[in-house]
C-alpha cells in the first residue's frame, strides 16, 4: 500500500535539521578576492528525508518555506529537484523526460517535508494512501543540461496524534523557469516501528519465487529487460490484457533497499507498462498517472496487473488499471497517454 515504508535508523530520534534549509551552499571561491562572493554549490537532500539508500537515486536539492498567505492550518514549502540527463531506469525516450521521475520527486517531497519539517522521527514508516501527477509535455522535454525544478508543495489536513504526524496531504504546483508545467498530489499515513511490527508480523523482504520471464520490452516503453516488470507468466490464460507482476527484489532501483511488500512505485511502474502492452502504443507519453493503494501487495503471492483502455480522442487515451492479488485489489490507477510533438 505504501510507496516506501521502511526504517534507515533503528532508534527513535527526530531529524537533526540544519538552521538553513536549502541544500544550497554558498562558500569562498578558492583562489578568489578575500571577502569575495564564492560559488553557489548544490548537494541533494540527505537520502534518509527521502528513504533512499543509494544517494545516486536522490532527486531533490533543497527546500525552504514559502512566503505568502495559506489557509488555516496549512504550510507551503519549495522544493528544488534536479532530474539527470542519464538514468539507468528513468530513461529518456523520443526526447522526452521519463513521467515517472515527476512521480517520484512528488513522492520524495513528502517524505522530506514529513522528517524535516513535521519533525516524523526516523524508523517510522509512511503509508502511501493515493499519489497523481498530471504534466504538460514541455516540462519533460529533454536539454542538453539536467532539469531543475520547483515543486511549490502546499500541506494540508495535517493530523498529529499528539506531538507526532499521523498523516498529511499535500498538493504540489511544478515550475521549470517559472512557468506552471504540472500539478501533483499525494496523502500518507505515519506508523510507529512497533505498531509496524504488530501490523505487518514479519513479513519477508525477498520476493518468494524468481521473476518470472519479461514481455517484449519495446512492447511496454522499455529498453532492458531487466526494467521491465510484467510477465506473461502465470496469468496468460487471463487474456491479452492482463499480465502477472515480474518481482525482481534483487533490482537496484525498485527495491533500492529491503522491504516486507511491493513498493507502490512497482506498481505505478507496472501501470505504465500496462497502459502501453494493452494500447499498442508504448511511445505516447505518460502525461497523467494516479494511483489509489487499497492495502498492501505481499512479496510472496502472485499479483495480477489488468488493464482496460477506454475511449482515445485528439491523441489522448486513458487506460484503467488494476492490481489484483489474492482476490483482492490492491492498487486501482488511470494512465494517461498523449501523442508526443516531436
Amino acid at each position: 500500500m505504501s510507496t516506501q515504508t521502511h526504517a534507515f535508523s533503528a532508534h527513535e530520534s527526530r531529524p537533526n535539521v540544519r538552521k538553513h534549509r536549502s541544500s544550497t551552499i554558498a562558500t569562498a571561491a578558492a583562489g578568489g578576492p578575500a571577502g569575495g562572493p564564492g560559488p553557489v554549490l548544490t548537494t541533494t537532500v540527505p537520502r534518509e528525508f527521502v528513504h533512499r539508500a543509494a544517494v545516486s537515486e536522490v532527486l531533490l536539492t533543497g527546500w525552504e518555506a514559502a512566503a505568502g498567505p495559506h489557509g488555516a492550518g496549512d504550510c507551503a514549502y519549495v522544493v528544488r529537484a534536479q532530474w539527470p540527463r542519464g538514468h539507468s531506469l528513468f530513461s529518456q525516450s523520443c526526447g522526452y523526460q521519463d513521467p515517472m521521475l515527476l512521480v517520484e520527486s512528488v513522492r520524495q517531497a513528502g517524505s522530506l517535508l514529513a522528517h524535516a519539517e513535521f519533525g516524523v522521527p526516523f524508523g517510522h514508516q509512511f503509508l502511501m494512501r493515493d499519489i497523481e501527477i498530471a504534466t504538460t509535455p514541455e516540462l519533460l522535454l529533454a536539454t542538453p543540461k539536467p532539469t531543475e525544478l520547483e515543486l511549490h508543495t502546499q500541506c494540508r489536513d495535517v493530523v498529529r496524534r499528539g506531538a507526532n504526524l499521523s498523516s498529511m496531504r499535500y498538493e504540489v504546483t511544478v515550475r521549470l523557469g517559472g512557468k506552471r508545467l504540472a500539478t501533483g498530489s499525494a496523502s500518507f499515513t505515519c506508523i510507529s516501528p512497533d505498531v509496524y511490527r504488530r501490523l505487518r508480523k514479519g513479513q519477508p523482504t525477498a520476493a518468494a519465487q524468481a521473476a518470472g520471464a519479461p514481455v517484449d520490452p519495446a512492447t511496454v516503453g522499455r529498453l532492458r529487460a531487466e526494467n521491465v516488470v510484467l510477465t506473461q507468466e502465470p496469468a496468460a490464460a487471463q487474456g491479452p490484457r492482463s499480465w502477472a507482476l515480474r518481482i525482481d527484489s534483487s533490482h537496484p532501483i525498485f527495491f533500492d533497499h529491503p522491504v516486507d511488500h511491493i513498493p507502490g512505485m512497482v506498481l505505478l511502474e507496472a501501470s505504465r507498462q500496462a497502459a502501453y502492452a494493452a494500447t499498442g502504443c508504448p511511445d505516447k507519453l505518460v502525461t497523467g498517472i494516479s494511483g489509489t493503494f487499497t492495502r498492501y501487495a505481499e512479496l510472496d503471492a502472485p499479483c495480477r496487473i489488468e488493464a482496460v483502455p477506454g475511449e482515445s480522442a485528439d491523441g489522448v487515451t486513458r487506460v484503467r488499471v488494476n492490481g489484483v492479488q489474492g482476490g483482492n485489489a490492491v492498487l486501482t490507477a488511470d494512465v494517461v497517454l498523449s501523442t508526443p510533438a516531436l
